[in-house]
Parts: C-alpha cells; sequence; structure tokens
C-alpha cells in the first residue's frame, strides 16, 4: 500500500502534451467508442482520465516514502513496452510517465501487454485489495470505466436517470454478459428492423427509376405580413444544397405574380458556375425577408406565426429530396413530387392514430411531456423551442418522425429477451430520435444528416432535413446499430469486472466512510450545461422503451435536486441561484470527503471559462476541507471547434488533485502566502510553457498551485487578524476585503505582460506594470489570454459521424460575411485581468474595444481607421506625410487635431445638459501609432510608412518593441500578424 505521507506520481510530475495530443484525437472516434452507445454532454476523453487514474494510483519513485516492493515490480513490468531502465529512482519515474502517456492512446487502450503491465502497477502499488474508485458525477462514464480497464474496483452514480441507464449497461450489463451481448442484440435488432420497415416502407416511396430517399428538406414557413403582398417565406438558412466541389447544387427561385392573388414563390435545384450564383438565406437573427416584397418580418411577428402552429414542422415547405440510386455514385436531388406529399399525409393520419395507443403502463405512444421553459440568467438561457409554439416534446418532431420513433419504441418495449437487450435496444430509439427530429439540419459541406446536439442547448432551425431511417446513411438505424455493437464487441475483449452504477445524489452517497481510495470526478460546471433539461429529449423515449424500469417512473427527469445554476427553476420556496450552486457542491465535496480512506486522493476536473464559475466550484472544495496539491490542464477540445474561433474558450480541461486537509492545519499568514504564491505561479507559468499551454488554458492552470499554497490552511489572516476570503471585491484595496482569487490575476497578468513586453526591468524600476500605455497592455493581454494550447490539427483524423458543432444554423446566428472582426473575451475576465493592473475598460471602450452583452472585442485594426485618420483618405494623408520631414509627421497624422499630441480619435461621447457631443481628448499612444502603420502597409502606401518609422524610430523603441510583440501574439495566419510581419520588414536596423 501506498503510505499517506507519500507523493504520487501526478502530484509530481504528468505527460501534458502527449496526453493532450491523445485526448484531442480521440473525439472524432466513433466506433467502438463507448460515447457511441448514447449522446451525454461535456463527456470526458478517456484518455485523459486513463493517464490521470494511473498518475493518482501510483506512487512518485522519487519520493522517499515510495514502497521499495513497488519500485522493483514497476522494473519488471515497463521493460515490456518503454524499454530498459536507468538506475535511478529519476529514470523509473520517467518511464512510468512515459508509459501513461502512450497508454493514453486509444490504439493502445485494449492492447494486452498494456492492460497486463497497467493492471499490474496498479496492483503493485494498492496491494491485493483492489482500489475502489468512486464518480458522484458519472455521466457518461468515462472516469468509472477507465477505472475498470486498469483493474479497480469502482462505485458511478449520477442523479439523471438517463446517465444511470449508461452507467448500468456499460460498467455491469457488458462486462458481465458481453460474450452473448452481441450476437442476441444483432438477432434482436434484426428483428425489430424486419417489422418496423415492412409497416413504415409506406411512408418513404421509391422513384419509378428505383432511386431510395435519403432525406427531406424542409423549411418553416411565415406569411409576410405587408399590405397588399401577403406571400409565403420559406425560412431558409441558406439556398444552398451541396457545397461539394465535385457537386455543387443550389435553390434558386422565381416569383409567380396573377393578377387579382398572392404572390408565390417557385424553387428549381441548378448548379452555379459561382459561389456568387447563390443568394444568401431569408432568415437573419430570426428576422424573416420576403422574396416577393423583400420587406423583413420582425422575429417577434415570425414567433407569433409560429407558436399557434406549435413550430411549424408539420405545415412546413418541401424543398428538395436527397436521393441515392445503386446505378450512379453520389446524392442526387430532386424537386418533390406528388407522391411525397401523398406520403406526408398518410404519415399525419397515422401520427393521430399512433396519439391515441396507449402503452401496458399507461403511457400515450407519443411524448406528451412538458418542453423545458428557458429563459433566465443560467442554465435556462439553452431552450428556445416554447418561443415558436413547442410546449411538449411531440412538437419538435414531424408527424412521420413521430410514426417511426413510436413504432420502433413500441417493438422494443414488448420485448422479452435476455438482460441488458432491451436496454441496447432503447438506445437504438433514443439516438434516432437524435437524428429524426424537425431539430435537425443538412450539412451542406459533408452531405449528410446533422444531429439535434450540435450544441448543448435546444435552439431553433429553421430549415431541416428530414432522414430516412432505414437507408445505409450516418444516424440512420443500421448506421447506429453497427456503432452501439462495436462499444459492445470491444469492450468483450477487455475482459472488465463489473463495476457498480447507481442513481443516487452526490450530496448523499450511499456508501459508507472510508470505502473509497480514489474519489474522482467531473462535476457540473456552474449555469454551462443544464443535463436534467437535456436528457428529457431522451428520457421520454427512453420510459417507452422501458416501460417496467425502475429508472423512468417520473414524468421527466428529477431537477430539484440536480446541481446547477438556473434561475427559471425553483427549488425549496427558492431559485437555483449562485448560492444555491455553491452550498450543494460544498456537500458534494464533504461528502467524497467523508467515504475517502485517510490515505485517498481525489481529483476534480474542471474546465468552465468563467472566474464566477471557478469560485464557486473552489468555494465548495475549500469549505468542503480539501486541499489542493497538483493542478495539470490536458486539451480535451479540438481547436477547429466552432466556439474556439476568435473567443477565450478553453481547450483544456483543469485536474485539480487535492487531498483531505489535516485536521491541524493551521492558520497561514497572509505575508508569507502571498509571497510563496507570487514564486509558485511563476514558476508554474514557465512550466506550462515548456508544454506549450498558453493563453485562457495556462490562466485556469495557474489557480491551482496557487491554491495548493492558500487551502492547506484552516484559513489565512493578515497582520490584524483578518480573514482573507477566497473571492471578494476585485475593485478593494484592502486583502480581506478583494479576497485572494484577485490576487492570483493580478499575478497572472503581471506575470504575462512581463513575458511579452519585456517590462521586468521597468517594473523593478518604478513599481509599474510597464512603461507602455494602458491600451498596449489591454491588447497584449488580451491576445495573450486568446492564445490556444496547440495541437497537431495532422494528427487528428475526422469522423464520418462527427458530433461537433457541424453547420451554421441557427436562430441566432448572423448572415456570413456580417459579423464583426476581432477578437472576444467574456467581460468577468477582461476586468479580473484589467483591475488589478490599473487599466480602466471604459476608458478604452469604443477606442480600442467595444462591450456589448456581458462580452469584451477587441476592435480589428480596420474599424479603427476612421479613427485614427479621420474622414480624409488615406492616400491624400499619406501623400503629406511624404512631403514632411520626420519630424513634422505627427502632425499630419491625426489631421483635425491641433495638437501633435492629440489625435482624431472620437473616443467615448460624454453627454451632458449642453445640446452638442464633447469628445473626450486622450493623447495619442504607441498602439496608435502600430494601428496607424498597419493601415499605411494594408493601403500601400510604402513611403508614408518608411517616414512614420523613421519618425518612431527616433522618438524611441516603444513602437519597434510593441510591434513585435503585437506579432508574436495574434495568431499565425491572421491578417493582423500578416500586416505586422510585413511592416517589420520595413524597419532599418540599428
Amino acid at each position: 500500500m501506498i503510505p499517506k505521507e507519500c507523493k504520487r506520481l501526478i502530484e509530481s510530475d504528468f505527460p501534458v502534451a502527449e496526453v493532450s495530443l491523445n485526448s484531442v484525437r480521440e473525439k472524432p472516434i466513433v466506433y467502438c467508442h463507448p460515447q457511441s452507445l448514447q449522446q451525454w454532454w461535456a463527456r470526458r476523453p478517456l484518455a485523459a482520465c486513463r493517464a490521470a487514474i494511473m498518475g493518482l494510483l501510483l506512487p512518485d519513485p522519487c519520493d522517499r516514502n515510495c514502497p521499495e516492493d513497488f519500485k522493483l515490480s514497476a522494473r519488471e513490468l515497463l521493460p515490456k513496452l518503454v524499454g530498459s531502465i536507468g538506475k535511478s529512482d529519476k529514470d523509473l519515474r520517467t518511464k512510468l510517465l512515459r508509459f501513461a502517456a502512450e497508454f493514453s492512446n486509444w490504439d493502445q487502450s485494449s492492447h494486452p501487454t498494456f492492460l497486463e503491465v497497467a493492471r499490474g502497477l496498479v496492483k503493485a502499488a494498492n496491494g491485493e485489495e483492489s482500489p475502489m474508485v468512486v464518480d458522484p458525477f458519472a455521466g457518461g462514464g468515462s472516469i468509472p470505466l477507465e477505472a475498470l480497464r486498469v483493474g479497480c474496483d469502482t462505485f458511478a452514480s449520477d442523479l439523471n436517470p438517463v446517465a444511470t441507464l449508461i452507467l448500468k449497461v456499460l460498467l455491469e450489463d457488458i462486462p458481465r454478459h458481453g460474450n452473448m451481448l452481441a450476437e442476441n442484440l444483432k438477432r434482436a435488432a434484426a428483428d425489430v428492423k424486419v417489422e418496423a420497415e415492412k409497416e413504415l416502407a409506406q411512408f418513404y416511396p421509391t422513384d419509378p427509376d428505383g432511386s431510395r430517399p435519403l432525406a427531406y428538406l424542409w423549411a418553416r414557413t411565415v406569411t409576410c405580413e405587408t399590405p397588399g403582398c401577403g406571400a409565403e417565406i420559406p425560412l431558409l438558412r441558406s439556398f444552398w444544397l451541396s457545397k461539394k466541389a465535385s457537386r455543387k447544387r443550389a435553390l434558386r427561385h422565381k416569383i409567380i405574380r396573377q393578377k387579382g392573388k398572392v404572390p408565390k414563390v417557385e424553387f428549381e435545384i441548378f448548379e452555379p458556375k459561382e459561389d456568387a450564383d447563390v443568394l444568401d438565406g431569408t432568415v437573419t437573427r430570426g428576422n424573416a425577408k420576403c422574396l416577393c416584397c423583400a420587406t423583413v418580418l420582425p422575429v417577434a411577428r415570425v414567433r407569433a406565426q409560429l407558436v399557434p402552429r406549435l413550430g411549424g414542422a408539420d405545415d412546413a415547405r418541401l424543398l428538395a429530396v436527397v436521393t441515392l440510386n445503386e446505378n450512379t455514385k453520389g446524392r442526387h436531388y430532386r424537386p418533390p413530387t406528388a407522391q411525397d406529399h401523398e406520403a406526408v399525409k398518410k404519415s399525419q393520419q397515422k401520427a393521430k392514430e399512433l396519439a391515441n395507443e396507449k402503452l401496458d403502463n399507461g403511457l400515450s405512444l407519443i411524448p406528451d411531456e412538458p418542453t423545458p421553459l428557458g429563459g433566465g440568467s443560467g442554465a435556462g438561457r439553452a431552450f428556445s423551442v416554447r418561443k415558436y409554439g413547442m410546449n411538449t416534446w411531440s412538437d419538435l418532431f414531424t408527424a412521420r418522425q413521430k410514426v417511426v420513433l413510436a413504432t420502433i419504441t413500441k417493438k422494443v418495449s414488448y420485448l422479452r429477451s435476455d438482460p441488458g437487450i432491451v436496454e441496447l435496444l432503447s438506445f437504438v430509439t433514443s439516438r434516432l430520435a437524435d437524428r429524426l427530429c424537425s431539430l435537425v439540419g443538412w450539412d451542406t459541406g459533408g452531405e449528410k444528416m446533422g444531429h439535434v446536439f450540435n450544441r448543448q442547448a435546444l435552439p431553433m432551425v429553421w430549415d431541416f432535413a428530414e432522414g430516412v431511417p432505414f437507408s445505409d446513411a450516418t444516424g440512420s438505424y443500421k448506421n447506429i446499430i453497427k456503432q452501439i455493437l462495436g462499444v459492445v464487441t470491444s469492450s468483450e475483449n477487455l475482459q472488465l469486472r463489473a463495476g457498480q452504477a447507481s442513481m443516487a445524489d452526490a450530496c448523499n452517497s450511499p456508501l459508507p466512510d472510508g470505502s473509497c481510495n480514489l474519489w474522482f470526478t467531473d462535476p457540473p460546471y456552474y449555469d454551462a450545461v443544464p443535463y436534467a433539461n437535456l436528457s428529457d429529449f431522451f428520457y421520454v423515449w427512453l420510459r417507452r422503451a422501458l416501460p417496467h424500469s425502475p429508472l423512468f417512473k417520473g414524468m421527466l427527469t428529477p431537477k430539484e435536486q440536480e446541481i446547477i445554476q438556473d434561475e427559471v427553476q425553483e427549488v425549496n420556496a427558492g431559485v437555483k441561484d449562485r448560492d444555491f450552486f455553491e452550498r450543494q457542491m460544498s456537500k458534494a465535496f464533504r461528502e467524497g470527503r467523508r467515504i475517502l480512506t485517510d490515505d485517498g486522493i481525489g481529483c476534480v476536473v474542471f474546465a468552465h471559462k468563467t472566474t464566477e464559475g471557478w469560485e464557486a466550484l473552489l468555494s465548495g472544495m475549500l469549505s468542503a476541507g480539501w486541499t489542493i496539491t497538483a493542478s495539470w490542464p490536458i486539451s480535451t477540445e479540438r481547436p477547429s471547434r466552432l466556439r474556439a474561433q476568435e473567443s477565450a474558450a478553453l481547450s483544456a480541461s483543469i485536474h485539480l488533485v487535492c487531498r483531505p486537509r489535516p485536521v491541524d492545519a493551521g492558520t497561514g499568514d497572509w505575508g508569507q502566502v502571498y509571497a510563496e504564491m507570487k514564486e509558485k505561479v511563476a514558476n508554474w507559468m514557465d512550466r506550462l510553457a515548456e508544454e506549450s499551454i498558453r493563453g485562457a488554458d495556462l490562466v485556469f492552470a495557474c489557480i491551482g498551485p496557487a491554491l495548493e499554497v492558500y487551502s492547506r490552511y484552516v484559513k489565512v489572516v493578515d497582520a490584524n487578524d483578518r480573514e482573507i476570503p477566497l473571492g471578494g471585491d476585485p475593485l478593494a484595496t484592502e486583502p480581506y476585503q478583494r479576497g485572494y482569487l484577485a490576487y492570483i490575476w493580478e499575478v497572472v497578468g503581471r506575470t504575462a505582460l512581463e513575458q511579452i513586453l519585456g517590462t521586468a526591468e521597468a517594473k523593478a524600476r518604478n513599481g509599474a506594470a510597464g512603461v507602455l500605455e494602458e491600451d498596449a497592455r489591454l491588447t497584449a493581454l488580451f491576445l495573450w489570454t486568446l492564445k490556444t494550447s496547440p495541437v497537431d490539427a495532422t494528427k487528428i483524423e475526422e469522423s464520418d459521424d462527427d458530433e461537433e458543432e457541424s453547420y451554421e444554423e441557427l436562430e441566432t446566428s448572423p448572415t456570413k460575411g456580417k459579423q464583426k472582426q476581432g477578437y472576444s473575451l467574456i467581460y468577468d475576465v477582461a476586468r479580473r485581468f484589467a483591475q488589478p493592473l490599473g487599466i480602466d475598460l471604459e476608458k478604452w471602450t469604443g477606442r480600442i474595444i467595444e462591450n456589448k452583452k456581458g462580452v469584451v472585442r477587441l476592435l480589428s485594426v480596420k474599424e479603427r481607421a476612421e479613427q485614427l485618420f479621420g474622414n480624409e483618405r488615406l492616400s491624400e494623408i499619406a501623400s503629406r506625410f511624404e512631403s514632411k520631414k520626420a519630424q513634422d509627421i505627427q502632425t499630419f497624422l491625426f489631421p483635425e487635431e491641433e495638437s501633435a499630441q492629440i489625435p482624431n480619435i472620437r473616443g467615448r461621447k460624454l453627454t451632458g445638459k449642453t445640446t452638442s457631443n464633447i469628445v473626450e481628448r486622450t493623447p495619442v499612444t504607441t498602439l496608435d501609432r502600430v494601428h496607424a502603420a498597419m493601415l499605411l502597409q494594408a493601403s500601400g502606401q510604402a513611403g508614408a510608412l518608411k517616414a512614420l518609422i523613421e519618425s518612431e524610430q527616433e522618438r524611441s523603441s516603444d513602437f519597434v518593441r510593441l510591434a513585435n510583440a503585437l506579432s508574436a501574439l495574434y495568431p499565425e495566419k491572421s491578417e493582423e500578424k500578416r500586416l505586422l510581419d510585413a511592416m517589420l520588414l520595413g524597419v532599418p536596423r540599428r
């Protein structure tokens, strides 16, 4: 057994870069991967869980308390995979880390030798009795599954019935019955398919030439309310059908006008020669543009028309049909026919019949449970369907989709088979619902069906694709069965012992005191993911497919005890606000502390991108008696994902390693804690830089080591015995009012500035963060925070069934080309950096940043052209630049100003009692001059640019220093970096 005093491997070092790469590579893997069993949100990559568990369960050979028996066993086991080992303990640790890194690769996760070595190491470290790993927020089961893989016992629980079903199948049914599950599942799935396909064939007729339908492409419609028009407006995001280079297809329209009648819009399919031949869509941010009169119908009126039509899916307009023909290659697109419309009418009649049919437990075959209310400032903002009249779950589906899902669900519910088979087939039903829904778009790039949960939300989708369930395409019955069978058969080869899964509240664990050795969990992220409301989408179908399961007795998933911040939901005469989240999370962490052995260890995964989310989580951990002992950022997200582009979305999940705080921990002195924290953060930033951890990932990864110092004490007090809280008022001057987290952000920000602007000497001289002006420091910090931890994209394969955001939708998406350029940070993150460094965000709003709806956007250089140069043409200003001596250049840089030190920058407009606005005057800054030079470079004004650069070099070295720093900070392929690099080539060397 590992002595309590011995450090674990993960508390000393961790192969961050290799594990991050393997975690990101794993994301698009579908076949044989457990994520194919059933959709779950924010699922942890198995690679990260596997490597972390090895690091948490193995001792550090370099620790003087590490058992010699473990070292001997490790030296016997490791050479099978990592070669010979040097004589020192450091050599052994290096090989253990290398093994953990290689084992995190999906390709090695089932390799017999890797499994043998991993299980042997765990046994050598923990004795004959297998360590118990507990995850109280188990969700999709990544952590407990990896615990089983390395030979541990595991107890996985979740409050959510859908998650619990996933856990029971993955951790109990498949390990116990794996040998017979695959064949029995094949047989049962085939029987259901034959019967269902026979009943449903009439709703998907084939074409006269034998072509089979693959998908039907629809658009919801509204009526133009302009007097004298009244035309039908099809709500289209885009007129494109296929953007494949070899098969470009799109819609074009013509307007039919007949005297005395409402104008009509007809569509035809054509092959565009150029992209410009295809019109933009008719809907932008919910506002609909009439094709007949060009009048825009406001989003409020669009919603008003769709509400009484329950969202408008069943009276939508069929635009095109995608077909497949065995004799020709690829997808084909044709206009709808009378046969297509007749099949829809039949399905609508059948849906009415099925709505009146009941299952054995009294449930209607078609879900009539209510959809989430949506709205509010918390997790409820993820739901907008009720705004459009979709008040029950059945409203999300077309009549034909309801018929398909109800028919298959009914057959599964009446199935009597071996253990696990009905549960696996119930996942087929729920996964089909994710594909056969009116919230599914058509992927014009991949020519395939999307699925509902491209995001962790239920937004409106205006034009949608209705797939055919028994085709061979992505998301079909056949495709889903193949994926689920892959999970079953691949798990058989692992020879796993069965784990334990239970539906339980994390605040009230059924386990006794001191029963687990590793408490490892990925808890809810504040208001990030509304798991219960999202999973109701699947729950309503699963409770019909499994009418006798004790997991699905309630109308919907339990909400009251769910630990999220969602102020739409009431609990105990209150709401689920931040206080509720912190209070419940503290209870959960206290339960974890209770069930952990005295020599046990914990690990908490967190990836929230707001400081409030972090403060809420950390408050819960510390109040429950945990102390942080290590912190590692593991990249888990692909850099190409939609929400990561030009924003500070975390690509890494921070793994906080923790242990129970000793009862005699005592009180810490603020002065000593602060000094040690500064040193730790600086050293940690250097360490992470070696692993190429950057930006927001690095910021939040620094919270861990900073808290190692703070959390080792029961409390920290200043010289006047005033307690320093974790959080507080960042604007306050006294530590007991500001709180510890504000100081962490200040140290991280100041250290970053010293690194990127070279301000260490200036800081030592005058106590400031740097000699450059506020706007330069703000821009540098902004861009530094946005830098992402690099992942080699060439080593990441894309899946044919990718579940990331794959198409631009949605209710609130602006049309392409109208998005504002620049880079964005959440206001709270920008404020936390700026305030401690004396940067006033308000002062720079309207000049270098824009602040709207809680998001701060860095204005693009092009947006500043009018600010810097006024309305005069750049060529005219440039010619005057070239005609003057270098010392006179500044006079003409901002021509409307009397002083050479004051540019023509509109800045903030101050309102008062006068009838005219007063423009605030702010001196020219180094950043202004760099931006001016970039604009001259962009417009090809070489002479003026040369004169400006020479003038700046005579002034000081700040211009070139800032330009070089910004060049290193802007994204590699950005227009700003291109301009800066080209400009710097013209700087004379001195």
